[in-house]
């Protein structure tokens, strides 16, 4: 199992239908592009408080 640390933090817009905007150097930072495919995990903690964790699905699918 990976222990990720956290570099930094960036606001992102929830737009129409719940779409979100990805901050531009944060897509570049992750090498993110046009097309990729994200994979998405919801999160909960015992008291009940949500999150959202994604990363860029490899190419290969091999996750």
């Amino acid at each position: 199992m990976a222990i990720y640390r956290t570099l930094y933090y960036a606001e992102a817009t929830v737009g129409t239908e719940g779409r979100m905007t990805i901050p531009k150097t944060m897509r570049e930072d992750c090498g993110i592009a046009d097309g990729d495919t994200m994979v998405v995990r919801v999160e909960e903690t015992p008291q009940g408080v949500r999150q959202i964790v994604m990363w860029r699905k490899d190419p290969e699918g091999d996750e």
